[in-house]
């Protein structure tokens, strides 16, 4: 994951899709194997391009989250301002083609920190209409999407730092209201699970 020009550069994103994809395989295997053939990489190719990812995560001389992300995607797709209480922010979007309705945004505080990383809907794409929990689909919808779909929501503790829960109540199709647990990587829903 290094190097700079055009062809690099798309190698680079590429690699990083690997890198989300190697998370979300812990859930869903049979749709990261689809996403992985189309992107022409092997198995080996995922397991390698996401050691790389951890050693440079991991170095000692290695870069801030923000630069890291710049230096690996590029120049951002758009700049945002975000305005989180009474501190402002910027969120740092990008374009990827396996995903190519959604945007992989960085959020960077005033201080240059990366507070948090995750897929969130393309702003020209519609979300995906969430009514019931039949809808709660694999890779069907972000955080936010579900959040405010089935408000009140309750933010879950995740088991890593890409990963996040929702706990929230939906009807199923025939009406009937059900206490949810949903489980996201990456800000994209992976799995849910009726409490109880």
């Amino acid at each position: 994951m290094a190097g700079n020009g055009p062809g690099t550069m798309d190698a680079m994103r590429l690699d990083f899709q690997l890198v989300l994809l190697r998370r979300m395989a812990d859930h869903n295997p049979d749709l990261v194997e689809d996403a992985r053939r189309r992107l022409g990489a092997s198995v080996a190719d995922m397991r390698e391009t996401n050691r790389r990812w951890q050693a440079m995560v991991r170095s000692p001389r290695a870069r801030g989250a923000a630069a890291r992300y710049r230096a690996v995607l590029g120049e951002p797709e758009s700049v945002l301002p975000r305005r989180l209480g009474d501190v402002d922010c910027e969120a740092r979007r990008w374009a990827l083609p396996l995903w190519p309705g959604l945007r992989f945004e960085v959020l960077v505080g005033p201080d240059g920190g990366v507070w948090n990383e995750w897929l969130v809907r393309a702003p020209d794409a519609p979300a995906p209409p969430l009514r019931t929990l039949e809808d709660l689909t694999p890779w069907s919808c972000t955080v936010d999407e579900a959040a405010r779909a089935f408000a009140p929501a309750r933010p879950l503790e995740g088991t890593a730092p890409t990963r996040w829960g929702l706990a929230f109540t939906a009807p199923d199709v025939n009406g009937e209201r059900h206490e949810m647990v949903a489980e996201f990587t990456w800000g994209l829903l992976q799995r849910t699970a009726v409490v109880g």
